[in-house]
């Protein structure tokens, strides 16, 4: 399995699997990037399926298969409701490959759903808190640069982070993988900037966190993004927001 960028695949002449799948996820259903490299695909005998909001769109109609998101309307600027529908159906589909599969049980499987059904309430928590959110922000209106940090799916959400942070707020902002920090990009670090560590996953918890002092070290200003039973952040990290109960199934799918 590989992800690709629509905008690229076509031109990198890629060689296909006969017998594989080709997963085109799009919100409306008709970028033209990805309606061509959906087409590329059919030309080459490649089974298509399309992950679209946009019922009876161009790329719904000429895939072979279709999951709807029917996440409605997106009215936000930036892509809010549909790209969170967009992940919950890749890990709906990845969860019922792992099944057919056997690599995992019916029980696992049901109680991995049972897991997303409890996403709502648990945004919900986190919005609840938007007063310390909205003067977080007011304090850092004037960021010229922000950075977001994270490893594995941490880095996969600061990408996502980063974007949303661009699009509405029309700061600079980049996202890097933690470990490549020391490659150059921590040098663009100065008193005051932002930086954003996402920590969800134990196992690159400390990691994460000595990539985070390093910017410290730098002048940083830190903001820390992590889950329940991690206070320690609180000696790393200039403010804190920990979720109230760790999303378990985003990390047993990533493994």
């Amino acid at each position: 399995m590989r992800v690709e960028l629509a905008s690229e695949f076509r031109y990198r002449k890629p060689l296909l699997d006969p017998d594989g799948l080709a997963v085109i996820i799009s919100q409306s259903g008709e970028t033209a990037d990805s309606l061509a490299a959906l087409r590329e695909c059919k030309e080459k005998g490649i089974r298509t399926l399309a992950i679209v909001n946009v019922v009876g769109s161009s790329i719904a109609r000429e895939a072979d298969h279709v999951f709807y998101t029917l996440a409605g309307p997106e009215i936000s600027v930036a892509t809010t409701k549909a790209y969170s529908t967009q992940l919950i159906a890749s890990y709906v589909l990845a969860l019922q490959m792992a099944l057919v599969r056997g690599k995992i049980s019916e029980e696992q499987c049901e109680s991995y759903i049972k897991e997303l059904k409890t996403l709502p309430g648990k945004i919900g928590r986190i919005i609840e808190d938007k007063e310390r959110l909205q003067w977080f922000a007011s304090k850092q209106a004037n960021a010229k640069d922000i950075f977001f940090i994270g490893r594995g799916i941490d880095y996969a959400i600061s990408l996502e982070g980063s974007l949303k942070m661009k699009e509405i707020s029309y700061i600079h902002s980049e996202a890097y993988a933690a470990g490549e920090l020391k490659h150059g990009t921590i040098s663009l670090i100065e008193d005051g900037t932002l930086v954003i560590g996402v920590l969800t996953q134990p196992e690159l918890y400390e990691k994460t966190v000595s990539n985070m002092v390093e910017c410290r070290s730098r002048g940083a200003y830190l903001m820390g993004l992590t889950t329940f039973g991690n206070y320690n952040i609180e000696d790393t990290a200039d403010l804190r927001f920990i979720s109230r109960k760790q999303i378990r199934i985003l990390q047993l799918l990533w493994q």
